[in-house]
């Protein structure tokens, strides 16, 4: 299932806090103007009942019920819809407002003594107060007084309405500015799209500016020039990879239909016919080597040659290269020089072809009369392997192309005798298959290629490379 839009999750989360929000504070407000009519009442309430304590506080036992009464009226004046009940213990009430019975209030068990409550009859709603208060005749006198708080009500249900009609329509708002407060904060997103949109396989040098956009996309536009400058290098490597294969290809095609051509021409003898075929088996063996060199580094590229593990000691595979050279090197003037010993963890043929490249590899560049040098050292946790070899100074700028493929230092030598300019590739793809690296570095003395394995720390002390 695909997740929502970023702009609806969004908003939808800035709706529900406006929501919250909204709701919180309007309860807020709601509770609080019904409190302050709740103590406007109460206040109310109070004085009309200290008024009555007051007033009952003088009676006399001989007092005249209708004068009371009067008194009792006048009171009330100034205090709209306040009811009033005065009852004593024994004989006739004293004094009784116009409207709703407030005698059952006497009678239940519901309101307590001296508590603001709430009542309401079949029309009405109030809030009473009981009290029993002792008269100057020395009666005990039940007082009950009522003020209406329907308009109270009444406001607080206006209010209510209108201040959640209010709450909806502000969620309703914030929701559609949040809405487009989000899809403006992403317009800088959508140029980022519409710019790498325009990218195409020619315009892998384009590049986004991480100042022309705010900082939470500088790290995104960061990372994608850093994969555009990947795939561009990538993509010219391949470029000139397929121009160098063509070019490689095109020598020993050409040469063998030269020479069939030739061949062709006229009528030969067998032993013409023969030497033909043997020029022409060392072109198919020339491009066979080349062939299995390229499918080498496409499987090593895709991870389809992992390295078999096992011990191997290096100062022995190096010996054995030594004699498998040792021809070639006097016939070069060309001595051979072993120092030092180390062991590593790692795939003994994938390591002795590249070590076997290197020495080749060095052998052919160095003057006659000069010496080769292999030099091993293990530390607790690297080995490492340094191939020295006097000869032409490398320039700077080859240096750090010497491991490219098909790249050769001096472009005029004839690809027939100098090989196909694989050699140190693949040097390069077996050592980081191995977990390690590989380094040049030349002066006007000497020629260093220095490899970097890393040690396993196992008991036999090997190495370990991957």
């Amino acid at each position: 299932m695909r997740p929502l839009s970023l702009t609806l999750r969004l908003t939808v989360l800035f709706c529900a806090i406006a929501t919250v929000v909204f709701l919180a504070f309007g309860w807020i407000i709601e509770r609080s103007i019904d409190e302050h009519f709740a103590i406007q009442d109460t206040k109310e309430l109070n004085v009309v009942a200290q008024a009555v304590e007051r007033s009952l506080a003088t009676l006399q036992p001989d007092f005249d019920l209708t004068h009371a009464r009067q008194r009792f009226e006048d009171m009330l004046i100034g205090h709209h819809g306040t009811l009033l009940l005065i009852t004593p213990a024994l004989g006739p009430q004293v004094y009784a407002s116009p409207g709703p019975d407030l005698s059952p209030i006497l009678k239940s068990t519901q309101f307590k003594q001296n508590t603001v409550q709430k009542w309401s009859d079949d029309e009405h709603n109030y809030r009473i107060l009981v009290q029993q208060v002792t008269g100057g005749d020395n009666k005990h006198y039940s007082v009950i007084i009522a003020v209406a708080i329907d308009f109270h009500l009444h406001f607080l249900t206006h209010f209510r309405h209108t201040l959640w009609l209010m709450v909806i329509c502000g969620i309703i708002v914030m929701g559609v500015m949040g809405w487009f407060s989000v899809r403006q904060g992403h317009r800088p997103l959508h140029h980022i799209v519409e710019q790498v949109s325009h990218i195409s396989a020619s315009q892998l040098n384009s590049r986004l500016n991480p100042e022309a956009v705010p900082a939470e996309l500088t790290e995104l536009a960061i990372s994608f020039n850093e994969l555009l400058q990947r795939m561009e290098e990538a993509f010219n490597r391949l470029s000139n990879f397929s121009a160098d294969i063509a070019h490689e290809l095109r020598t020993p095609v050409t040469n063998l239909m030269t020479q069939t051509q030739v061949a062709l021409s006229r009528a030969r003898n067998a032993e013409e016919y023969q030497e033909i075929l043997y020029s022409n088996m060392e072109e198919y063996e020339r491009m066979a080597q080349m062939i299995g060199d390229m499918l080498f580094l496409a499987k090593s590229d895709n991870a389809e040659h992992p390295p078999n593990t096992e011990a191997i000691d290096l100062k022995s595979e190096l010996s054995n290269l030594f004699d498998y050279y040792e021809a070639w090197a006097e016939e070069s003037q060309v001595s051979l020089v072993q120092e030092g010993e180390a062991r590593v963890q790692g795939d003994r043929l994938m390591l002795r072809r590249a070590l076997s490249n290197l020495l080749s590899n060095a052998i052919r560049h160095t003057p006659p009369d000069n010496r080769v040098t292999v030099t091993l050292s293990q530390q607790e946790k690297s080995v490492h392997i340094v191939i020295q070899n006097p000869g032409t100074p490398i320039p700077e700028e080859h240096l750090c192309k010497l491991f490219d493929r098909f790249y050769r230092t001096d472009p005029s030598r004839q690809r027939s005798g100098d090989g196909a300019g694989l050699g140190l590739a693949i040097v390069k793809s077996i050592i980081e298959s191995h977990g390690g690296t590989i380094t040049a570095s030349s002066d006007q003395t000497s020629t260093r290629l220095q490899i970097n394995l890393t040690n396993s720390g196992s008991d036999s002390n090997p190495m370990a490379t991957g």
